[in-house]
């Protein structure tokens, strides 16, 4: 748009004159389409009830349609000009037109605060706006007076008659104002003229006043934070950065102007659609956020460019000063608001370290997926979930004595009917390698309620992105509680510190009751066949929603099956009504499933992994997962692999920082993927952390803590300029800052770098802090966790598949092989006193399946590392470079710092442990050394010599000798080379030969922990064989 020229005084006067007596002689009347006329009361603009609730972001209208919800109820808004601005032209601008020109100054700028609420913001008019607008509300006003043959019409025409006259605009002299006196009385009367027009909610709500005052339908919701500048302008389409597509827009080919309203909050800026109020675009702030306004930066006149990781914006405006204005007031905004997105924080993070943060953490999946589905069950507005795989069927309480209530489709759609907002990101698998089905969890998911939304990503050829995976783990409530960790909501990861390797319990409950109580079966009780068998898929029906499926045999002898939904209604501790229905009672029953054993005789076992649930994945990956009640292993003859498992939840600004990365994703995988541009997939926006700390709902048993989000993250995965590697960083800082010990548990121990096939340097660290230790002559432990073998398929008893030695490989080469590897590089400075320092172990246990002795590792899928028992971090990325690098996997993790500590003992000294590390740790030992169920078992003291050899290392040592003995298990240090194995497996163990001595033997296991062998295969070449489909893959694959 070009400037308009300066009208001369004369012409000025005469319209001023016209306009003038055309307002005065006009009878406007307020016109209230509500309820009359609105009394202003002068309450707060905090109080909540006056609040616009956050979820008006996904409710937004076209701008001229009546009946949307812009201000707040029952507060005033006033107006206060607050000066004049008056600026020398520098040329005379006008002199080429044929109008004489009385004044070289520009027309006067009235710079107007404005208050609503707790909300103030600064417009800037001049005095032709006062005049468009006071036109446009003449030509309202006079529409409203025809009678139009519609309804709404009608009843807005008979409100007319009863209201009081509008103000008018009083005469003045045009846009020149000379004298000071003329400047303060025009001043006076302008301010005066929109405050009564202000008090008038007819003309308030009218689209063009809501536009000359800068408001819109997302300028005062509470928790987007302060109102920023608003208003109508013209941006340039392109300058995202989507790899492989990066036409920014440098050629007029390129691109197009669009009319958009632009909203700028305190740690984001978005435009929308003015015609159908829809949100086409979210800039999130950080810290390579920036304003440019020269014409070469934004290669258009009067230009303003607003620069990020994700996107180069370039606005255009209709003046020099317009956009000067603007590009200064989005800069000073950002700056004053939201100035910590802005910086680059510690260790490379996107997120601030937040302080005092309640925080809790989990060991194995039971605990954790019960305050997932409580967390659930309290949302209001938002449910964001992201995971490497999501099992729809999954039943988040176990063992199951609510029906369906607690399983997490049942969950999700219960809330969404509620009007919660539910949006899923999954990973799109490359379905040759991989088989978790995420197109199922999608199609599954979406069939429940049109508030669900799900996506998956990445499009592998669309993309390019063959070899990487999202892997992070997320639950966001309301973006006020985030629940962070190594567990997806899917099959095999609920587990509890048992680690049962077994599960054939019966459906059939016999109780020490009389025979009144004996009813009909309850349906909600029903579990899967036993085996592969003619189980039914679970139907869904009109009363019915998700129906269990029927059992073999189950059924037939109704009447004498117990009803434990009966047995808990009788007892009030169950609402009567169905509750395998999804649409089941809102009431509280969670004391149902802590009291069901004390108040119900059971006996027998009840099933806790359920179908697809019951799994053992090294020796058979999942199939039909459509099928998901199905068994697809013989629970009678294979054993499950145990699950062990770390996770955490954060809360308030650490959980707006977890709820920010999912929102920047989905954003990004939204512009990424066409068929998510439709509306019914909306653009996600961020709550501010200046509402942070107004928490509705705490996970209880938290714990205060110094905490902050880190992630790995890059163009492909979270569409930003410079990739993140945050939680690599974060690693090396704990590692070569702890001054006592390190305890980790990880799925992968991949690391030492070379710099040619593996690059984190997690391995290097963990070596040169042992060295100094020794140098120094302090004492110093590791403790190092970690699967006994990859989670992959494959026979270990024939030496495992390509895939899972690939694994192995890269494991030993970090522990204990080649010249990288810790143990090596430890050698070369203290021989065998490495021992003293660093302990690698893995988990084991055993159990009777249909008579006969079982055992089976423990598969550790944490992501943990403790240190000296007050900084703990706890997310999804593993030791490798896949989730380290940044540039590979995505990843999101949480550092935790103590602010509270406790007296503990370290080295028999006293010492002030953090409550949170020193806890997570005790929970740990106590589990995987036996101290529950041995009290005699003293775990406080992590580095003493008592501890670390007479405890740790002779618990490791006793344990693995025995499974030995008794299993002839794999993997063993006996066996060096692949043809060693079948010499090995063929003497049996005292499972075989002596089943009541195996059996005393294994009376002397104390907890899981087993030694972990590390010459395992050592004289094998571990690689994929030339040939192999393994082999043809790049290695950093396996890395």
């Amino acid at each position: 748009m070009l400037r308009q020229q300066n009208p001369t005084a004369s012409t000025l006067q005469l319209v001023a004159t016209d306009m003038t007596e055309i307002m005065e002689n006009l009878d406007t009347r307020e016109l209230d389409i509500g309820d009359g006329e609105e009394v202003y009361d002068g309450q707060d603009g905090n109080n909540s009830d006056s609040r616009i609730p956050f979820s008006a972001v996904y409710k937004t209208t076209g701008f001229k349609e009546p009946g949307a919800r812009v201000f707040l109820t029952s507060i005033p808004i006033t107006a206060k000009i607050l000066e004049v601005e008056r600026f020398a032209s520098p040329q005379d601008r006008f002199s080429i037109t044929n109008q004489r020109s009385v004044s070289k100054l520009l027309p006067a700028v009235f710079r107007i605060e404005l208050r609503h609420g707790n909300f103030t913001w600064i417009v800037k008019r001049k005095e032709k706006h006062f005049m468009e607008l006071h036109r446009e509300l003449r030509t309202y006003k006079t529409l409203l007076r025809i009678p139009l043959p519609s309804r709404t019409h009608t009843e807005r025409r008979q409100t007319v008659r009863h209201t009081r006259q509008m103000p008018t605009l009083p005469r003045g002299g045009g846009d020149e104002l000379v004298r000071e006196e003329q400047v303060s009385s025009r001043r006076r009367q302008l301010e005066d003229y929109l405050n009564k027009l202000l008090k008038m909610p007819m003309y308030r709500n009218y689209h063009a006043t809501m536009e000359f005052i800068d408001v819109s339908q997302l300028s005062f919701i509470h928790d987007l934070g302060p109102k920023g500048l608003e208003g109508m302008v013209y941006k340039r389409s392109g300058g995202h950065r989507i790899p492989g597509l990066n036409c920014c827009g440098h050629s007029k080919m390129c691109y197009r102007w669009s009319k958009r309203w632009l909203v700028v909050k305190d740690s984001f800026l978005l435009y929308m659609k003015p015609d159908s109020g829809a949100i086409s675009f979210v800039l999130l702030v950080d810290k390579e956020f920036s304003v440019k306004m020269d014409s070469k930066d934004t290669e258009t006149k009067h230009g303003v460019r607003v620069d990020s990781l994700c996107r180069n914006l370039v606005l255009k405006f209709s003046s020099y000063r317009q956009a000067r204005w603007w590009g200064q007031a989005i800069d000073d905004f950002v700056r004053k608001y939201g100035s910590s997105f802005l910086q680059d924080h510690r260790f490379g993070s996107f997120a601030k370290e937040a302080e005092d943060i309640p925080a809790k953490w989990y060991v194995n999946g039971k605990t954790y997926m019960e305050d997932v589905a409580n967390a659930l069950e309290e949302a209001e507005e938002e449910i964001f979930i992201t995971d490497w795989w999501l099992s729809p069927e999954i039943f988040l309480k176990r063992p199951v004595v609510e029906g369906n209530r607690w399983r997490l489709d049942c969950i999700l759609k219960r809330k969404a009917q509620k009007g919660v907002r539910i949006f899923v990101m999954l990973y799109k698998e490359v379905e040759l390698a991989l088989g978790i089905n995420s197109e199922y969890s999608k199609r599954t998911l979406l069939q429940l309620h049109p508030n669900i939304k799900v996506m998956r990503h990445p499009d592998h050829v669309s993309s390019t992105v063959y070899l990487w995976a999202h892997h992070e783990k997320i639950v966001v409530i309301d973006q006020s509680v985030a629940f962070v960790g190594g567990i997806d909501l899917a099959y095999g990861r609920w587990d509890d510190r048992e680690h049962r390797l077994t599960d054939i319990g019966s459906v059939t409950r016999t109780l020490n009751t009389s025979a009144e109580n004996v009813g009909e079966a309850s349906p909600t009780m029903a579990a899967p066949s036993n085996g592969p068998g003619p189980a039914q898929n679970g139907k869904r029906s009109g009363t019915e929603s998700v129906e269990q499926p029927k059992l073999k045999g189950y059924g037939k002898n109704k009447r004498n099956r117990f009803s434990i939904r009966k047995h808990l209604q009788k007892h009030g501790l169950a609402p009567a009504d169905s509750v395998s229905s999804i649409d089941s009672s809102e009431e509280k029953a969670e004391s149902a499933q802590d009291l069901q054993a004390d108040v119900i005789g059971l006996m027998g076992n009840t099933r806790f992994w359920h179908g697809k649930d019951y799994c053992n994945f090294v020796h058979k990956d999942w199939i039909q997962l459509d099928k998901p009640f199905d068994d697809f292993i013989d629970r009678h003859i294979t054993p499950r692999m145990p699950w062990h498992d770390i996770a955490s939840v954060v809360h308030g600004k650490a959980a707006r920082d977890v709820a920010r990365h999912f929102i920047q994703r989905w954003n990004f995988t939204k512009i990424m993927k066409p068929k998510y541009r439709s509306l019914s997939y909306p653009y996600l926006l961020p709550k501010s952390h200046s509402t942070a700390n107004e928490i509705k709902y705490q996970v209880p048993g938290c714990i205060p803590a110094n905490v902050q989000v880190l992630r790995s993250a890059s163009d492909w995965s979270a569409g930003i300029k410079h990739h993140e590697e945050s939680i690599h960083n974060a690693y090396i800082h704990v590692i070569e800052n702890s001054k006592h010990y390190l305890y980790i548990e990880n799925q992968f121990f991949i690391s030492c770098a070379d710099n040619k096939l593996v690059y984190n340097k997690i391995g290097d660290a963990i070596a040169q802090r042992i060295i100094k230790a020794y140098r120094e002559g302090k004492k110093y432990r590791v403790y190092v966790v970690t699967p006994l073998l990859p989670g992959f398929e494959g026979d270990i008893n024939t030496g495992g598949g390509s895939a899972l030695q690939a694994v192995m490989h890269f494991n030993y080469r970090t522990m204990v092989r080649g010249e990288y590897s810790i143990i090596s590089q430890l050698k070369k400075e203290m021989g065998d006193q490495w021992m003293n320092y660093i302990s690698f172990g893995g988990l084991r246990t055993h159990a009777e399946l249909e008579g006969k002795l079982v055992t089976e590792l423990i598969y550790v899928h944490s992501k943990m590392i403790i240190a000296d028992d007050n900084t703990v971090i706890i997310g999804s990325a593993n030791i490798n470079d896949r989730s380290m690098l940044g540039k590979r996997d995505s990843e999101v993790a949480v550092i935790y710092e103590d602010t509270e500590t406790e007296t503990s003992i370290m080295d028999g000294q006293e010492y002030q442990a953090g409550r949170f590390g020193l806890h997570l740790r005790l929970e740990c030992f106590r589990m995987i050394l036996g101290a529950n169920t041995d009290p005699s078992i003293d775990v406080n003291d992590p580095i003493s010599d008592q501890f670390y050899k007479e405890v740790w290392m002779t618990t490791a040592a006793r344990n693995a000798s025995i499974y030995q003995k008794v299993f002839r298990c794999l993997p063993s240090s006996d066996v060096r080379t692949s043809l060693e194995l079948e010499g090995y497996l063929a003497k049996p163990g005292l499972d075989k030969e002596d089943p009541a001595r195996a059996k005393e033997e294994l009376k002397k296991i104390r907890g899981f922990l087993v030694q972990f062998p590390l010459y395992f295969l050592s004289e094998q070449n571990l690689l994929p064989p030339i040939g192999s489909k393994e082999a043809m893959v790049p290695m950093e694959v396996w890395t």
